[in-house]
């Protein structure tokens, strides 16, 4: 008995279209978040005559961007900003990804130096113990320090912690 052949006709984009709790599933990111992600112009959906929102599939690998970009310190505000570059109506290319992570190249770098200097200094200063008065690193008499600003300007004196805050984005949103 032969099967049948698989129907080759395109899907309409309504077809294709995907429920919150489909991309949810799909993606591992909870409804709430891609709710949040719309509100913040990252991805976007539209209501069907039920008035229940529906996404392109194309929004997947939105949000797969949006995570990587996350999990590597971006703030929201940029990764926004690079999205915004991308065209609406399709999904990105691996030359769209090369061109979005090579605007965060620099940054990235930047931080992973600044990460790796933090990490090794954290042996010799908190992890001691001495917090002796004569000889402690962290020692800071008349708070001198305070005339330089907030921060941890002892164990962070190239200004690693500035880092992770945009200047497009002060809040350094992360959801």
């Amino acid at each position: 008995m032969a099967q049948p052949k698989p129907d080759k006709t395109p899907l309409s984009p309504v077809a294709k279209a995907l429920t919150v709790g489909e991309v949810a599933e799909r993606s591992g990111v909870a409804v709430s978040a891609l709710h949040f992600y719309e509100a913040q112009g990252l991805i976007r959906s539209w209501r069907n005559n039920g008035n229940q929102r529906r996404y392109a599939r194309e929004v997947l690998r939105r949000v797969a961007v949006i995570k990587v970009a996350q999990r590597t310190g971006i703030p929201l505000a940029e990764i926004r900003d690079a999205l915004a570059t991308l065209p609406d109506k399709r999904t990105p290319t691996a030359e769209d990804w090369e061109k979005l992570s090579s605007r965060w190249r620099s940054d990235l770098d930047d931080r992973i130096e600044c990460l790796t200097r933090l990490r090794d200094q954290l042996d010799g200063c908190i992890g001691c113990g001495c917090l002796s008065v004569e000889s402690c690193p962290l020692r800071n008499p008349w708070d001198k320090l305070g005339a330089q600003g907030p921060g941890p300007h002892i164990l962070d004196p190239h200004g690693c912690a500035k880092l992770t805050v945009s200047n497009s984005d002060k809040r350094s949103t992360r959801h």
